[in-house]
């Protein structure tokens, strides 16, 4: 049961940096524009790929090895809870700027419509939204247009990997 709280509340770490890192870049015009290209993310509203963001999202990885001053059970769990937060994270970004409507997890692809009206104040949020209710940045918004209705249908891997 260790194991598996310290999967799990490493996989909630990793969420809570990725929101905090995605908000700083729009609150820090240092950070977005010249640390992290993260503006021209948002000039050309496209991802790189689930491999390239995996390696970007990946970064929050080495902060989960302070789990191994626990026990090694309980960092190699910890590790592989944030390990699969970034590929999950990856995958999501990917499929939010590809096909919004299978992120059936969400009731609204948070980063899709951070994009699509160009919200720089609300829905920081990659994978998940919890942080953006948590925080009050989460911003319903009717986001299923008749755009995202008559996009061909793709499946959950026909995305750019």
């Amino acid at each position: 049961m260790l194991l598996l709280t310290a999967f799990v509340a490493a996989f909630i770490f990793a969420s809570f940096v990725e929101y905090w890192l995605h908000r700083w870049m729009h609150i820090d015009p240092r950070l977005g524009r010249d640390i992290i290209p993260h503006y021209e993310h948002h000039r050309a509203n496209t991802a790189n790929g689930v491999l390239l963001e995996f390696k970007d999202y990946a970064l929050v990885v080495p902060l989960s090895f302070l789990a191994f001053l626990i026990s090694i059970p309980i960092g190699i769990s910890a590790v592989a809870g944030s390990i699969v937060y970034a590929a999950f994270s990856a995958y999501a970004h990917q499929l939010q700027h590809e096909c919004p409507t299978k992120c059936v997890w969400l009731k609204m692809p948070v980063h899709y419509v951070h994009h699509k009206y160009n919200q720089w104040d609300c829905n920081f949020g990659l994978a998940v939204d919890w942080w953006d209710k948590i925080f009050g940045t989460y911003k319903a918004m009717d986001w299923l247009t008749p755009e995202e209705l008559e996009k061909p249908a793709k499946g959950y891997l026909q995305i750019k990997w």
